[in-house]
């Protein structure tokens, strides 16, 4: 195979001279990506992804690297001109296993040795090992009447000889994100190891193994003897109206059924066994139809079929989580402000400390002897690397690699700072800001205004590699990003108090958030500012538009314009239903009252408008209504459209034109600064 350079990625002694600059889009995106990583059994040795982009190919390349735990040795396993991902180490630790065109790979930890453990036509991918290194778990999307892989290439290949294209649908999500799901589902297979031999474990079921919607990159896992399987789907058909995601259990062993186990009509998702095979526990939601609702950590007795909630006195929502090697404690994320911070929960006591507060951090993992916790780390200021902390009361923070240390030695950027102010009701709301690079205080900034998506969503103290802060504040900018109503990390109450209120509290905390700023920072210059927002944070620019005049110009990125239309062509229709409180027809009021398109004949601000055709979340109707709207008024505005994009901007040139067409058109309508 042939193979590539090893780029040198760590030179901790390198000294950099030249004078340092702001961030732009090019080092955005010359930034390298850590993914999904794995730690060896005896924890010494992690192996992890690493995606290269590049403008030229206007794409990005992922390549496997190992690294000692103690950050030397880094060294690469797959290297090459092919994407190769999901690096998994066996149980013995002798070999890797990862995922290339379709098919699951092993070979030795030098890289030797390569083989394929399957051969499947409709691919593998989601793989896991069982304890014993005898089976392996792993999905691939089939037709549901086909119970053999030469069916399912018939059916491909019937399909794309013929000349009618056409499609019947039956039922609701026929499309998701950015997906035409087709005729196919996502289904959970059983590889034998030793002889390649596979079988499909769903086989004949409609529903996908794991979810479409709502569940986690965690949904199915082997006990850990290796005899039961436990794994989550939506039993109901009306997927686009139901978010009663299910976890059930399936003996290897015998030939019984399934085996329902959850009593939630909300989402559970996330089933775990404890390594001393008597617990498993998932994540799951109370309502039904909510798919923001706190996610309570369940613990099921496999013995008694006891179940007890650990979480329900708790007001944080569960992300991700892990067992300890001795099964008494478990490790878990959760949002925290603008921090998504590690805790420790012991299982007898039901005690919840604080473990590791600071910055975003995601995909923990033990090591076997539970002496070390790892984890990805990211900063505003600091793409993602692995960082390790000791769980032995000292909590000693290590960083293993140095991915990007190169590029990030010749930028200025200013961490992330926040502020408190009165929103809606007397409730307190949080908001970063972030200052440009060679700030100087006597001096005046034009502001950013950043509204996030979600609703329940949050900006957080991470490296976005879209909506990256520090870009902004690159550009010359001062960055407001506020957290108001609706927000996660802030308590549930607080999230759940944006529903069938879209336009109010909300947009009083952050309107509130913005005259705070302008008010209280003598550094940001009130005769010039702007907004941007992406999803709901479009919802509400375009509601801005119809009710606030305080900003130059703003930008809407695929965001919601007409609420009627767009519960009839989004894909998941328990979201409007839930904020708004059912459909059009039996709650007209509230789409009336909180639809921004019946306020646009206030429009005056000038708005640029981003929209992507293959968005199903936002369908492009919503910025052709918003722009020919604006237009009609004759309000200032630009359209740009992306025919091969989707609820985001991922292909290198694409973002870059995205970029420097919201930099043109905020300076298109800055006012001469202040002296």
């Amino acid at each position: 195979m042939l193979k590539k350079l090893l780029v040198i990625l760590f030179i901790p002694t390198l000294i950099y001279t030249q004078t340092k600059r702001a961030i732009s889009v090019d080092d955005l995106w010359a930034v390298k990506r850590i993914g999904t990583y794995d730690v060896s059994p005896d924890g010494k040795t992690l192996a992890y992804t690493l995606t290269t982009y590049t403008f030229a190919e206007n794409k990005g390349n992922t390549d496997i690297y190992l690294i000692d735990a103690d950050g030397k040795n880094l060294r690469p396993l797959k290297n090459s001109y092919k994407n190769e991902i999901e690096p998994k180490f066996a149980p013995d630790g002798k070999s890797v296993a990862f995922v290339r065109d379709g098919q699951i790979w092993q070979c030795n930890l030098d890289g030797s040795n390569e083989k394929r453990l399957t051969n499947i036509y409709t691919q593998a991918s989601g793989f896991d090992w069982s304890s014993d290194e005898k089976k392996i778990l792993f999905t691939s999307s089939v037709y549901p009447e086909c119970t053999t892989q030469e069916c399912n290439e018939q059916k491909d290949k019937a399909k794309e000889g013929s000349k009618v294209k056409a499609e019947i649908f039956t039922e609701l999500m026929y499309r998701h994100w950015n997906d035409w799901r087709g005729q196919k589902r996502s289904h959970l297979f059983l590889l034998d190891v030793h002889t390649g031999n596979f079988i499909d474990l769903t086989e004949g079921n409609k529903e996908d193994v794991p979810p479409p919607a709502l569940g986690s990159s965690n949904d199915y896992n082997f006990s850990h003897d290796g005899s039961e399987v436990a794994y989550s789907l939506n039993p109901e058909f009306t997927l686009a109206t139901s978010t009663n995601i299910e976890i059930y259990l399936l003996s290897l062993n015998s030939p019984e059924a399934p085996k329902l186990i959850s009593t939630s009509k909300g989402v559970d998702c996330q089933p775990v066994y404890s390594p001393n095979g008597e617990w498993l526990a998932w994540t799951s939601m109370k309502r039904a139809g909510y798919e923001s609702d706190k996610k309570d950590l369940i613990l099921f007795n496999r013995k008694t079929g006891e179940v007890k909630n650990l979480t329900d006195n708790y007001d944080r929502s569960i992300e991700e989580f892990i067992w300890s090697p001795d099964s008494k404690t478990i490790f878990f994320t959760a949002g925290n402000e603008i921090y998504n911070s590690i805790y420790k929960l012991e299982i007898n006591s039901g005690k919840i400390d604080l473990f590791h507060k600071d910055n975003y951090n995601t995909r923990i993992q033990l090591s076997k002897d539970g002496k070390n916790l790892f984890f990805l780390k990211q900063r505003s200021d600091l793409p993602a690397e692995i960082f390790s902390l000791s769980t032995d009361g000292k909590k000693t923070l290590k960083r293993i690699t140095y991915t990007n240390e190169e590029i990030l030695s010749q930028l200025e950027m200013n961490p992330v700072e926040t502020f408190w102010c009165e929103g809606a009701n007397g409730d307190k709301v949080q908001s970063i800001l972030v200052k440009p690079p060679f700030f100087d205080p006597n001096k005046k900034y034009p502001m950013i205004f950043l509204i996030h998506g979600g609703p329940q969503g949050a900006w957080e103290d991470n490296f976005h590699y879209r909506w990256n802060l520090q870009v902004f504040a690159g550009a010359g900018y001062v960055v407001v990003a506020p957290n108001p109503r609706g927000s996660t990390g802030y308590g549930q109450k607080f999230t759940d108090e944006i529903r069938n209120d879209w336009g109010g509290k909300v947009y009083t905390d952050l309107m509130n958030s913005y005259d705070y700023a302008i008010q209280n920072f003598s550094f940001l210059d009130s005769k010039n500012t702007f907004a941007a927002g992406a999803s709901y944070g479009g919802y509400m620019i375009n509601w801005i538009e119809g009710h606030s005049d305080r900003f130059n110009a703003l930008f809407c990125h695929n965001g919601t314009f007409n609420l009627e239309s767009k519960w009839g062509t989004t894909d998941e229709l328990w979201f409007p239903e839930w904020e708004f409180g059912g459909t059009p027809w039996n709650n007209t009021e509230a789409y009336e009252k909180w639809s921004p398109h019946r306020y646009i004949h206030n429009a005056k601000t000038p708005m640029l408008i981003v929209h992507g055709a293959k968005d199903f979340r936002l369908s492009e109707e919503q910025a052709f209504q918003l722009f020919t709207s604006l237009q009609r008024l004759g309000v200032k505005s630009k359209f740009l459209y992306f025919p091969d994009e989707t609820h985001w901007v991922t292909k290198p040139q694409n973002a870059k034109l995205w970029w420097n067409t919201v930099f043109d058109w905020f300076n298109e309508y800055k006012k001469q600064e202040h002296k």
